[in-house]
């Protein structure tokens, strides 16, 4: 049986990446971005306390060996459904610690912060 998938909601992002930053020890949440490089060009997302990693969908299994195992990640799109299916494919790759921001950066735009442009 698969572990549930771990969803995290725009607005709890910075508390989030605050509590993970308190703890002994924790290197910085990895925000994985998997959306196309137009997309990101479009609009970016950096958020203050994470390291950005910018891996189109289509090349993570490809470049899963860049992705450390123990690492927390907060995977990242356009609306949230590519992401989600890259945290099912991570976890069944044996990673723990991976979220899905919920509703993407089109959430993020219309939920935390209007000045990031939405497509």
């Amino acid at each position: 049986m698969t572990a549930p998938l771990r969803q995290i909601r725009v607005q709890d992002l910075a508390s989030f990446i605050a509590q993970h930053a308190a703890q002994p020890g924790s290197a910085p949440p990895l925000l994985l971005d998997v959306r196309e490089a137009w997309e990101l060009e479009t609009a970016r997302l950096e958020l203050p306390g994470t390291r950005l990693l910018h891996l189109p969908m289509g090349e993570l299994p490809q470049r899963l060996d860049e992705l450390d195992p123990a690492q927390t990640i907060l995977a990242l799109c356009h609306h949230g459904m590519r992401s989600l299916q890259c945290v099912a494919y991570l976890q069944r790759q044996g990673h723990a610690h991976v979220y899905n921001v919920h509703g993407g950066i089109d959430a993020w735009s219309t939920q935390v912060d209007a000045s990031v442009p939405r497509y």
